[in-house]
């Protein structure tokens, strides 16, 4: 069914309807969430607090755009507003210890995990140091998938400003890698 349909559905009542647009976009929202505020409850209080707003204010979403691109820009609110609350970061190697390894595989020799684990700690503690403004395209993009188009519409930004941040981004993020003699 439709994101449209489901809105349309949710509107008329039927909250089964929000529940599955809820279930569609979860981990995508935890995702843009946890990589900015950087700590799994944070990030899980920010993602529930991303639905409730979206559920309180659907009757306002103009379906002129894509439902996701109006969700992720409520949820980059939603971290932002976590983080302000907060205003202390978490390690890079604490997000690992309590996140785990989004890049391990299901099974393989455990040295080639140990080499694989070791990759993802030192490219997201890379990432980790990339300013606000170009990570958090970085990951839109390269981590949860977003298109060029809909990391504009959530930053209320042009799509010429993301490509040249997403371009400086991994500009800095190569030359970060580049400066500890990382070679993958």
């Amino acid at each position: 069914m439709s994101d449209h349909e489901l809105i349309r559905r949710t509107l008329s009542g039927d909250h089964e309807a929000f529940g599955a647009l809820a279930v569609k976009y979860q981990e995508r929202v935890y995702n843009l969430v946890f990589a900015i505020v950087k700590h799994r409850e944070d990030a899980e209080d920010a993602t529930q607090e991303t639905f409730l707003q979206a559920l309180t204010h659907l009757s306002g979403f103009r379906q002129t755009s894509q439902f996701y691109t109006w969700l992720y820009r409520i949820a980059y609110n939603s971290a932002v507003g976590t983080l302000r609350r907060r205003r202390t970061f978490m390690s890079i190697e604490k997000i690992s210890e309590e996140a785990g390894d989004a890049f391990s595989a299901d099974v393989e020799a455990p040295d080639a995990q140990m080499i694989r684990d070791d990759d993802a700690r030192i490219v997201r503690e890379a990432v980790d140091k990339l300013p606000d403004e170009y990570r958090i395209p970085l990951v839109m993009r390269e981590f949860v998938g977003a298109s060029y188009e809909e990391i504009a519409q959530s930053l209320a930004i042009p799509v010429g400003t993301v490509r040249s941040r997403l371009h400086r981004a991994r500009a800095s993020l190569k030359g970060e890698l580049d400066r500890i003699g990382y070679a993958p």
